[in-house]
């Protein structure tokens, strides 16, 4: 069974008010075999999309690439807007070498909850997918009760991105679940109401813009 680690340990500004919360990247960046586009960074997948949303957002001129040069870009990026990285997953057993989230096996957690006390100016934390099984915000509330925290996510919002909060040590943070930056989301996104009026008045509208849009609010 392979030993899926995640590779990045997180990246956190001092500065950082927002943290970008995920799974895990694909199993060959743990085994540094990358596809050309790939850059050995956070969602350096190419065939990801949460930075070429936020290049689309931000006008940031990315290298799409497995460059030293790619990586600074978007650590530079990160610092300047006070954003971080900080998955859910240490760690997990696969069968199947994939990058399926429902593949994951006897998962291991990041102390969120440690690296949120670590980190007191994080007010809002971004999650990359949903509540859906092995999703982070799934993973998010395991983490909860497996540290025996009496914490728990109000609801503010449930039309997508569902938005929660909850308070820690007398802070507030907000969670915004964000549609997945990764292909398998785009069927969800296609089945949308939302999307199909905004497809209707726009033929050339499609899943990326879609993101662009929602993305736009939290970043």
């Amino acid at each position: 069974m392979f030993h899926h680690t995640h590779p990045f340990k997180p990246f956190i500004p001092e500065n950082a008010t927002k943290l970008i919360v995920g799974t895990l990247p694909p199993p060959r960046f743990t085994r540094g075999e990358f596809k050309e586009g790939d850059v050995n960074f956070c969602y350096g997948s190419r065939d990801g999309l949460l930075w070429i949303v936020l290049d689309n957002i931000f006008k940031l001129d990315l290298k799409f690439e497995t460059t030293e040069a790619a990586i600074q870009q978007r650590k530079d990026f990160l610092i300047e807007r006070g954003i971080g990285i900080c998955d859910m997953v240490e760690s997990s057993r696969r069968e199947k070498v994939d990058a399926s989230d429902l593949g994951m096996q006897k998962v291991e957690l990041r102390n969120m909850l440690g690296i949120l006390e670590e980190y007191p100016k994080i007010e809002t934390l971004l999650f990359t997918g949903g509540n859906s099984k092995n999703g982070p915000e799934y993973f998010f509330r395991r983490h909860l009760k497996e540290v025996g925290s009496d914490i728990r996510l109000k609801v503010i919002s449930n039309e997508v991105p569902r938005i929660h909060q909850f308070v820690l040590n007398g802070r507030l943070i907000k969670t915004v679940s964000l549609t997945a930056p990764s292909g398998s989301a785009n069927r969800a996104i296609g089945s949308m109401e939302l999307y199909k009026q905004l497809k209707q008045r726009d033929k050339d509208f499609n899943t990326v813009d879609f993101r662009v849009m929602q993305y736009r609010e939290w970043f």
